[in-house]
């Protein structure tokens, strides 16, 4: 069966809060480091050891696309933990990361988000419709194509520009992947561009904070995985920045799954995103 003529155009914001409060159950009923420790034995599409609650959230989004699927929708979802799901349709895809941050969540430590795209196509360029919530900071972020971005209901600011220390240097610049042996790599240029660094330990949330200008500029200092960054990317693009995969051949074509098939750069001024994708990775 064909994708309906729907599909897109589905309740998606709908959909995805009502994942969230399953989450927020979720979570709730396992508050102990101890308790979010504990692993299923096996590993996601992207080859990460996969912790129970990151198991019980991704059964709480795919209940809830499941519904959908009742309903008539027909689509194809990715998922960090179980990988490619057939829905009935290819024309439409979901991509879910249940638990971005995942060690976060496991510490109970600040940032940790349910990351939800859809789009039409195969890349990032293809994005649709983008819905980010951080557990830690409870804030919830969107974006639809063509439309804006949102956090909290209320519509980002596209003109907000960066900010710039006196000696030119970004104020702030968020970094993610942040093994130390990344950091230390990295470690001329980020001097060079940035005059403080920021890690949260959750790419989709970092990206939100560039959408909102609260940071200047990210970068992953080690390929990035599309799961964690296809709704976050569009939420910055409708918030007014820019984004970049640079290690392909155009911006945007980072695929949405779960491999790492780049770095990850994003900016509120298309120069600074020149001047990040130009980092000796």
């Amino acid at each position: 069966m064909g994708t309906t003529p729907t599909a897109l155009d589905a309740d998606w914001l709908k959909l995805c809060r009502h994942a969230v409060d399953g989450l927020d159950e979720i979570l709730a009923a396992a508050p102990t480091t101890v308790e979010r420790a504990r692993e299923t034995g096996t590993r996601g599409s992207g080859g990460d050891r996969t912790l129970e609650i990151d198991s019980s959230a991704e059964t709480v989004v795919f209940e809830q696309l499941e519904a959908l699927h009742d309903e008539g929708h027909r689509f194809r979802a990715v998922s960090e933990e179980r990988g490619e799901v057939d829905f009935g349709g290819d024309d439409v895809v979901v991509i879910i990361d249940p638990i971005d941050g995942s060690l976060n969540a496991k510490r109970d430590a600040c940032h940790y988000a349910l990351s939800i795209a859809v789009a039409d196509g195969a890349t990032m360029a293809d994005v649709a419709f983008g819905f980010v919530y951080d557990f830690g900071a409870h804030e919830q972020w969107w974006a639809r194509r063509g439309e804006g971005a949102w956090r909290d209901g209320t519509q980002l600011d596209p003109s907000l520009p960066e900010r710039r220390s006196r000696d030119g240097r970004l104020e702030l610049l968020g970094i993610e992947s942040s093994d130390p042996r990344s950091v230390q790599a990295a470690i001329e240029p980020l001097a060079t561009s940035a005059r403080r660094l920021r890690a949260l330990g959750t790419i989709a949330s970092t990206l939100c904070q560039v959408a909102a200008a609260r940071f200047d500029a990210m970068v992953t200092l080690q390929r990035s995985r599309g799961v964690d960054a296809a709704a976050g990317q569009l939420i910055v693009r409708e918030g007014g920045g820019f984004v970049s995969f640079p290690d392909l051949d155009r911006p945007l074509d980072a695929p949405l799954d779960a491999t790492a098939s780049s770095h990850l750069v994003a900016a509120r001024s298309r120069e600074t995103l020149r001047e990040l994708e130009a980092f000796p990775w």
